[in-house]
């Protein structure tokens, strides 16, 4: 796991621009603690820093091949889960390897295979390379889009990195947001390719951007499919059984310490549970972690969101599994400091209005580097496998919108609550949110003969698998290698997307129940309280000693009244939430007090330049 970045500019000699590539690698320092490199000639210069997971004393990058028609350079972050396979296929080729990473196995895959490369690769990923045969620069990113990756035009050429920040260290970019930036940073829609920042965009996932002097193009190599499904219920959840036990084993390989993130939720409790018996097998204990809140198991008061508190659960599996559990316990103070929130804000290079929920993923992803560099999680199982409320409430079934906005706006209210009320009419939101509904379901395609009820439920499966998942994998990057910590996320292997996606929802839920393929395919390695429980989300705090630590920020920033997120936030909104005496205990009380304060960090950590017309 690595960052990476780079500038192609087909009117100079990058050799002579080190600073400026310099500062652009030097971003990226928190994805990749352990090395750094860079690359330059002619007209392109590639930049590295390096998390060393496999191949420690190899692997390093930039790595270049030499050819009789000019050099192949490669910048790679993420892994191959199937290099070993490809490896043995090239070696039979011909290919001769002087490492044992699966960095090189992805280079000379390019020269074997060209611009076919990527679809014979399973994992997670996003890479840069540089062919000098044609003066060409390929970007490609993953299927799901597990691993980010942003690319900036300019006049002669492109630049690039895993993250904006990278971007936004070249001269040649400019730090600045216009309304339609703002409307994809005030809802949750993840329109693909948009990246906020004027000028840059995200490379989609499943795609190849090719860069050359005749401009740029984009070439999509995979898609989520429509397909029949043949199989009946025995034989499917026979079926995710197998893709699960082969994915496991796949991302529990590594060269360092590796852990499970364990919530007590069906998804990770099934990881967990499956990767431990696993490793039993090779005399090995498999770590996990869990994250809680101080006196939040003997106090917890549920709602419609979470109806049991975690950790009972968490004790189970670990348990259950024989794994080495340790319970990361936060408190109030610790997710609601400052120096927390400008982390959290930097790692996104955007406030991103997570609240409590970011600082606790940044604070427990911290705490586990201490002791793992890997981690597997259960993100995306929900999406996959359909887990969340939306997928059972009738009213988002039926609504031609995206389901989780209206399941969740019952319970966070609107992020604009604490705007200023003419730049909600500039922005004109629920515009914004329509318009990209029907874009996002326009390409969905419906099997003959399928029925009313299962076409919507896979319009529902589809939005969830290309739109929302992207929110929360983008999340999950960030918070993790903002603390040089891999997380993996096996419920996004390709194989089992697409099997699963094209399950009908009569088997998908065959016992009404929310992830009933998941329950059933893992429930000989499950106890049985994790069988029996209904899904609960990412906790959340309940003390309102932090909403009333939010609360004295917020009156601190209304001092300052000639703070630029007064362009943005209405002062009088914000001081009634900031002056509000009734105890504030869940997400939705909180979210116009995290929203204002996100927006003001930023504005001082960023100077972006706001364009409202």
């Amino acid at each position: 796991m690595c960052g990476i970045t780079g500038w192609v500019s087909f009117d100079r000699d990058l050799r002579a621009e080190k600073t400026a590539l310099d500062a652009m690698t030097e971003t990226m320092a928190c994805r990749g603690p352990d090395d750094r490199g860079v690359w330059a000639e002619g007209p392109a210069a590639l930049g590295h820093r390096r998390l060393a997971i496999i191949d420690l004393p190899g692997g390093r990058q930039p790595m270049t091949a030499g050819t009789p028609h000019g050099t192949v350079a490669l910048v790679y972050s993420g892994e191959t889960y199937n290099f070993t396979e490809l490896r043995r296929e090239l070696t039979g080729r011909g290919h001769r390897f002087t490492t044992d990473s699966d960095t090189e196995v992805v280079l000379r895959g390019y020269l074997e295979w060209g611009e076919a490369l990527p679809e014979r690769l399973n994992g997670m990923y996003a890479f840069a390379v540089w062919d000098g045969r044609a003066d060409k620069l390929l970007m490609v990113r993953d299927r799901m889009g597990i691993k980010p990756f942003y690319f900036h035009p300019t006049a002669d050429g492109v630049l690039f990195g895993s993250e904006p920040k990278a971007i936004l260290a070249n001269p040649l970019a400019r730090r600045r947001v216009k309304l339609d930036g703002l409307r994809e940073l005030f809802t949750m829609i993840k329109t693909p390719g948009h990246a906020v920042w004027d000028g840059m965009r995200e490379v989609e996932p499943g795609t190849v951007v090719t860069v050359d002097r005749d401009g740029v193009r984009t070439r999509r190599y995979w898609e989520l499919e429509t397909r029949p499904h043949t199989d009946d219920r025995d034989t499917t959840v026979a079926r995710v059984r197998t893709l699960l036990d082969d994915i496991v084993r796949r991302q529990l390989v590594a060269d360092v310490p590796r852990c499970t993130l364990l919530s007590g939720g069906l998804d990770s409790s099934a990881l967990t549970a499956l990767g431990a018996r696993q490793l039993a097998g090779d005399g090995e204990k498999i770590r996990s972690f869990a994250v809680d809140f101080a006196g939040q198991t003997e106090n917890f008061v549920a709602d419609e969101l979470r109806g049991t508190p975690d950790t009972p659960f968490v004790h189970d599996v670990a348990r259950t599994s024989g794994t080495d559990h340790q319970d990361i316990v936060l408190d109030a103070q610790a997710l609601a400091d400052p120096a927390i929130r400008e982390k959290v804000v930097r790692a996104r290079d955007l406030p991103a209005g997570f609240g409590d929920m970011d600082a606790s993923l940044h604070l427990l992803f911290r705490a586990i580097r201490e002791h793992s560099t890997v981690a597997l999680s259960g993100e995306s199982a929900d999406e996959v496998f359909g887990g969340y409320l939306q997928f059972f409430d009738e009213r988002a079934r039926t609504a031609d919108a995206f389901p989780w906005l209206v399941t969740m706006g019952r319970h966070f209210g609107e992020d604009a609550d604490v705007l200023r009320p003419e730049l909600n009419r500039s922005l004109d939101l629920p515009a914004y949110v329509a318009d990209g509904y029907r874009d996002a379901v326009a390409g969905i395609r419906r099997l003959d003969g399928e029925s009313d009820f299962e076409y919507r439920m896979r319009r529902i499966s589809h939005l969830h698998l290309t739109r929302f998942v992207r929110v929360l994998l983008d999340r999950k990057d960030r918070a993790s290698m903002a603390v040089g910590l891999e997380v993996r996320v096996p419920f996004c292997d390709h194989r089992l997307v697409e099997y699963v996606y094209n399950t009908p929802w009569a088997l998908k839920s065959y016992d009404g129940r929310e992830k009933t393929l998941l329950r059933e395919a893992t429930a000989d390695v499950l106890p049985r309280s994790v069988y029996d429980r209904v899904k609960s989300p990412y906790p959340s705090t309940q003390d309102p000693k932090y909403a009333a630590a939010l609360q004295d920020q917020a009156r601190d920033l209304l001092a300052r009244t000639g703070h630029p997120v007064f362009d943005l936030v209405d002062p009088d909104r914000l001081r009634r939430a900031a002056e509000r005496e009734a105890p504030m205990t869940g997400q939705g009380d909180r979210r116009g007090l995290e929203r204002a304060l996100d927006l003001a960090l930023w504005l001082d950590l960023y100077r972006p330049e706001i364009v409202l017309d």
